[in-house]
């Protein structure tokens, strides 16, 4: 008698049943995907959210056409929301706790928390408000860097730095930066290179192409109204030496005269002395000379009267200069410069 066959049943998965099986997977899949994403276009994201119902006021277009903004750059610029303001309003979002050490006035809050430019209305410094902008607008590209790229850039940055920089202004204000933000002085070269420096290496030119068409263009207006604070910080120093040199001689004819002058009064004692001892001839034979030492005399003092007249000339000439260079100071930062007057 045979013993019956253990036979194992397997129950057959139906269509249904599969389906309920993958989907946790596929959505887990797609969540990974939207993940990825989120993360790769997270900054498109965020500028989307920021300029949704942002139109750009007509000053701030205008700024980032005359810089020649990349359409990349120009997206940039308008995230941060940036805005021109007056002196009051400018000082609440930046404040002077030392400033920019380069010849603009603005300031980027990290984080595209917004760019604030100062409102300057003199025609002598027709650029800086574009410069300004510019220069904010690095530091919000310099934020935007991966760290791979950042790498990259720095190197450059500091290679030019270190080897191939000789404007002396520039290396005073990077200088400055190394002793009031040690932390960010590779920042802001990429901030003043970018926007002052006319002639920059191949690798930082073509970097600079993602941000501007023509860079150049944007080095000239800070050039333009530098070149006013330059000739006339020039002119004071050139005044100050000349004015030097003519006080020494000012202050040499006066000692000059006063040992003529000792030896006037010494012979007109004399004089008088012979005169009343009743001594003509040797009287007679002294007034000659006497007369001669005072028309010398009287020949120096009209020298030291035009001298001084030269001298406080040029001295209004100097302050002149002084107090414009002061007014340009004032305009950009609403206090006064630090040139004294003679």
């Amino acid at each position: 008698m045979q013993s019956p066959t253990n036979n194992t049943y397997t129950p057959k998965l139906t269509p249904t049943t599969k389906r309920h099986a993958v989907w946790p997977y596929i959505i887990i899949a797609v969540w990974i995907v939207l993940a990825i994403l989120i993360v790769q276009n997270k900054n498109n994201i965020y500028d989307w959210w920021r300029l949704n119902g942002y139109s750009a006021p007509a000053d701030i277009t205008s700024l980032a056409q005359q810089d020649t903004m990349t359409p990349y750059a120009m997206n940039l610029f308008k995230v941060n929301h940036p805005q021109i303001l007056d002196t009051a309003e400018f000082n609440k979002y930046c404040p002077n706790d030392g400033g920019e050490k380069t010849i603009v006035l603005g300031c980027y809050h990290s984080g595209e928390a917004g760019i604030y430019l100062l409102n300057v209305s003199d025609p002598r410094l027709n650029g800086v408000e574009q410069v300004t902008a510019a220069h904010e607008l690095l530091h919000a590209a310099y934020n935007r860097l991966s760290t791979s790229m950042r790498e990259q850039v720095d190197g450059w940055l500091l290679d030019y730095y270190n080897h191939d920089l000789t404007d002396p202004r520039i290396k005073a204000t990077i200088a400055e930066y190394k002793k009031t933000e040690p932390g960010q002085v590779v920042n802001e070269m990429h901030s003043v290179f970018g926007t002052e420096v006319m002639n920059l290496p191949t690798n930082l030119e073509n970097y600079y192409k993602r941000y501007f068409t023509n860079r150049q263009k944007i080095a000239s207006y800070a050039s333009q109204y530098q070149s006013e604070f330059t000739s006339r910080q020039n002119e004071v120093t050139q005044d100050d030496a000349e004015l030097s040199t003519m006080l020494a001689q000012i202050n040499s004819l006066k000692a000059s005269l006063s040992v003529t002058y000792n030896q006037i009064v010494a012979e007109q004692n004399e004089l008088n002395s012979l005169r009343q001892s009743n001594s003509i001839s040797q009287y007679n034979s002294l007034v000659g000379p006497y007369n001669k030492q005072v028309d010398n005399y009287n020949s120096q003092v009209d020298t030291l009267r035009n001298a001084i007249d030269s001298y406080n000339t040029l001295v209004a000439q100097r302050n002149a200069a002084a107090l414009i260079e002061n007014q340009l100071y004032s305009e950009l930062s609403g206090s006064p410069g630090t040139v004294p007057n003679k």
